[in-house]
């Protein structure tokens, strides 16, 4: 199957500027509905302005002789991660910058209160509703080219085969050199132009690919779909296929985390981020479900390389991939001060885990670095970190739910505008799953799912589906067979 890509303008016929307009109404509804349209309060942005105008924290030693890079979608200012790849024997040390926030937020203040409320960046195609205000997200907090920054600094040491063999974290000053996109990254690896630190980030990142294999991780390639502003004006409605170098820096994303989560529990102390593992019953419902849609399984294979093979472009496969989403549920936080965890592992990542590499971005990340830097250098971690730790699974749960239900609904709206006024037509569709009245399916020619009343047909098998509704101010769109 392709991985289309529509793009709503203000001159299309097709859609026509009411449309438009009435898509960033319902992307503003949307925000309304879930208390996300307020400004920023007046105090936490005097704060932040205060901070972000203030000298850098001092006694941080300085590391701005290191030349890092940032690797992120074009045009993002909130740049959480500066990396540094250098080759050690025949393996490699990699020195992962995360900013460092904690040292413009003061516990107890109002960028404190704000911060917790909100709990995370939430991204609407139109506009996000930030976390931290700009001045510190986009200005004097983020990692941008060619300025200095307070940072934890990670450094990893991985031996031949990509196996972590010692981690450190300390503060530093850092200096990022320049600022890389994922499409770009890739398109020089695959043209052969290359520097050296590209190639290593590839090299690194395929060896911790390797690790993650070995060690039982999966990851689900589920299709990507992806509503945002276009450069040119308007929006577009995409199913965005994810390139290698995207998957390379995130293995760099985990291994810090992970590393991150040994250091907690080795300290008696933190947050993780957690997944249970599948049970039994829903690994078996899968295997039924692949056999159904005759995809091999060969005997001795896990699920997590099983669905690691998959093809979004195969029908069939792109059915399973949706089914593959019941063995990645229930990820939560979990805080431990003493005793640690009954079950400390994250079952998709196959290790204990820890969010620390998006401090800018989400809340919890804060209060997990503070803890490794303290347990880093043998020091107590700050009462007022520990106090906090209780509260940082419920706060992080309710923005996620949040941010989850703004993306859906502003996807939703989204996709009942690309196909307002096309009531009535006829689509080819294929069989993603199977719901209690009907069966969701995926456009073939449109990067719309939706659901579908009528008899159901077989997963992955291709369907016409009748456009009955598409309506942007409810951000619903109804299909029958």
């Amino acid at each position: 199957m392709p991985h289309p890509r529509v793009v709503l303008r203000p001159t299309d016929a097709e859609t026509g500027r009411g449309v438009e307009q009435a898509l960033r109404a319902r992307f503003a509804a949307v925000r309304a509905e879930l208390g996300l349209d307020g400004p920023y309060p007046a105090d936490a942005l005097a704060e932040a302005e205060r901070v972000a105008a203030e000298p850098p924290p001092g006694g941080h030693p300085d590391e701005t002789d290191v030349p890092y890079l940032t690797l992120d979608p074009p045009g993002s200012m909130d740049l959480d991660q500066a990396l540094h790849i250098e080759r050690d024997g025949v393996g490699h040390r990699v020195r992962y910058a995360i900013a460092d926030v904690p040292a413009f937020v003061r516990t107890g203040g109002a960028l404190d209160r704000v911060t917790r409320e909100r709990g995370q960046t939430v991204y609407c195609p139109d506009e996000r509703v930030p976390l931290h205000p700009p001045v510190l997200s986009e200005g004097a907090g983020s990692l941008l080219p060619g300025e200095v920054r307070p940072a934890f600094v990670w450094d990893l040491r991985l031996d031949g085969d990509g196996l972590l063999t010692r981690s450190e974290v300390r503060r530093a000053m850092v200096r990022s050199v320049e600022r890389l996109d994922y499409a770009g990254v890739q398109a020089a690896v695959d043209g052969g132009t290359a520097d050296e630190r590209l190639l290593l980030l590839r090299e690194v990142g395929e060896r911790r690919i390797a690790q993650e294999r070995a060690r039982g991780g999966a990851s689900l390639p589920m299709p990507e779909q992806e509503a945002g502003a276009d450069p040119d004006g308007g929006f577009t409605l995409r199913f965005r296929p994810p390139v290698a170098s995207e998957e390379w820096n995130a293995q760099l994303s985990l291994m810090t985390g992970m590393a991150a989560a040994s250091m907690m529990l080795d300290g008696g102390v933190g947050v993780l981020r957690t997944m249970p593992a599948p049970t039994d019953d829903a690994v078996a419902r899968f295997r039924r479900a692949a056999h159904g849609l005759h995809v091999e399984w060969p005997e001795g294979t896990s699920y997590g390389d099983l669905v690691r093979g998959l093809d979004r472009t195969d029908p069939r496969h792109l059915a399973l991939i949706h089914e593959a989403t019941s063995l990645f549920r229930g990820a939560s936080y979990t805080a431990f001060d003493g005793a640690p965890p009954a079950d400390p592992e994250h079952a998709a990542v196959a290790a204990p885990y820890a969010h620390v590499t998006a401090p800018l971005r989400r809340l919890v990340d804060r209060f997990g670095l503070v803890v490794c830097e303290a347990l880093a250098r043998g020091a107590e971690v700050p009462a007022e970190v520990r106090e906090a730790l209780p509260q940082l699974p419920e706060l992080m749960t309710a923005s996620d739910r949040t941010a989850r239900a703004a993306e859906r609904a502003c996807a939703d709206a989204t996709e009942a505008a690309v196909l307002a006024g096309r009531e009535g037509e006829t689509f080819q569709a294929v069989v993603v799953d199977h719901l209690e009245k009907g069966m969701e399916v995926q456009l073939v020619d449109l990067p719309v799912l939706a659901k579908v009343t009528g008899d159901r047909a077989a997963l992955g098998s291709t369907v016409p589906v009748r456009l009955e509704l598409a309506d942007v101010a409810g951000s619903a769109v109804r299909f029958v067979r």
